[in-house]
């Protein structure tokens, strides 16, 4: 996303390092690896720390956001989701699914591709045009990432809303009210089904463990 704000503390890097060891040990060409957490657990961190530590071994890493692929338009969502009900479509259905897949299917044929960019200033969607070619390796952060298919690395922070709220308001994405909350009630109920299939777990205390 354009315009974003990354907070990288040393519980990031030091996470990094272990998962840039291991991603080492078992890399493969066309590797992917997803993060998936809720708000503000910082999986766009962790993405930036592991591409950049990747680059020290020659590797090229491309972070790709899922927040970027939301079908619904940003200046659009909020009345959208209170129209239909946000307990109805706060989820994996709010994602352009088929993009996504487009994308990674683009890296793994070593393509141009063109992606969405959330420009946070305006709340526009851009075009961007990436050319796989060199790239080595995809990173995928969101909420949902690790629901992804074909995935070879799966990474779970497995921490709440509740832990988050210092690095949500630091972060100032969002407004927090009434209806934010909502939302972050919901997602938690998602991202909480998908930790069974990650086979990286990243504790509260940020400690990496390989399932």
């Amino acid at each position: 996303m354009l315009g974003d704000v990354l907070l990288i503390e040393d519980k990031h890097r030091k996470a990094g390092e272990i998962i840039v060891n291991e991603i080492i040990k078992n890399k493969k060409t066309g590797m992917t690896v997803a993060i998936s957490g809720e708000s503000g657990t910082g999986k766009t961190e962790l993405a930036h720390v592991i591409a950049k530590g990747l680059r020290a071994y020659g590797i090229f890493a491309k972070a790709i956001h899922i927040d970027n692929y939301y079908r619904i338009l940003p200046l659009e969502r909020t009345e959208w989701r209170q129209k239909n009900g946000i307990e109805n479509v706060v989820g994996y259905d709010e994602y352009d699914w088929q993009m996504i897949y487009k994308n990674i299917s683009d890296f793994k044929n070593k393509a141009f591709s063109t992606m969405p960019c959330v420009d946070l200033v305006t709340e526009q969607v851009d075009l961007l045009t990436t050319n796989f070619a060199d790239i080595d390796m995809l990173i995928i952060d969101g909420l949902y990432a690790i629901k992804t298919e074909n995935i070879d690395m799966k990474i779970f922070i497995d921490l709440t809303y509740h832990d988050t709220g210092k690095a949500q308001k630091l972060r100032g994405k969002e407004p927090q009210n009434e209806y934010r909350m909502k939302v972050l009630l919901k997602e938690h109920d998602m991202v909480a089904n998908l930790k069974k299939e990650a086979n990286v777990i990243i504790s509260k205390d940020y400690q990496v463990n390989f399932l």
